[in-house]
């Protein structure tokens, strides 16, 4: 068990609830207490490339998020120093000049799908999470979501799926599961499950001195 502060991450292929079972575990221990960090806000910036080339890449291989900068960024949370978290614009592909200012809390979450999946950012959390939803459910969730919140169209988020998606899901995703501490099943549903989740993370709080 490590020091002040407690890195809680949660893992999961796109759309399988990680949003809903982090929204939760936040509500449940306290806003005040938990600094929320998403994987996603650190994919590599390409604005070296033109928007169709970047519209063509795979964002879903673990070489498309700068994750070195996301473990020095952890480290110097829990040295006590703040951070600046990088803005991903995931319309135009780029990273944005502005930043997020963020300080150490007693809980620090992150959220990704892959990573469980990069060993050095893995060995730095003390609960590994693994939210484990249906393929066919997560597909429809993800085809709501690029749609309405990431200006694609129907045909470009299901050509992105059967190119990218699932076959990175199958090589980086799924093996990572066995990485974890804790899977729930059907994700922020599962209502048993994150009552449990937060209650271990409620222990844990009293442990740190």
């Amino acid at each position: 068990m490590s020091d002040y502060p407690l890195i809680i991450g949660v893992a999961g292929g796109s759309g399988s609830g990680k949003t809903t079972v982090v929204s939760k575990i936040v509500r449940s221990i306290g806003r005040e207490d938990v600094l929320l960090i998403e994987h996603d806000s650190y994919y590599r910036d390409l604005s070296h490339l033109s928007l169709e080339e970047r519209k063509k890449h795979n964002f879903d291989h673990p070489s498309a998020l700068e994750t070195e900068l996301m473990i020095r960024h952890l480290d110097a949370l829990k040295k006590g120093y703040k951070i600046e978290i990088p803005v991903y614009d995931f319309v135009a592909h780029t990273r944005s000049d502005k930043s997020i200012s963020a300080s150490p809390k007693k809980i620090i979450l992150i959220d990704g799908i892959l990573i469980f999946s990069e060993p050095n950012l893995r060995e730095r959390m003390d609960i590994k999470i693994f939210v484990d939803t249906d393929d066919d459910v997560r597909l429809l969730r993800r085809l709501k979501r690029d749609i309405s919140e990431r200006g694609r169209d129907l045909d470009g988020v299901l050509n992105q799926y059967e190119k990218f998606v699932r076959p990175m899901h199958l090589e980086f995703v799924e093996p990572s599961k066995r990485y974890s501490d804790i899977i729930i099943p059907r994700g922020g549903e599962n209502r048993v499950a994150l009552q449990m989740v937060s209650a271990l993370i409620k222990d844990k709080l009293n442990e740190i001195v």
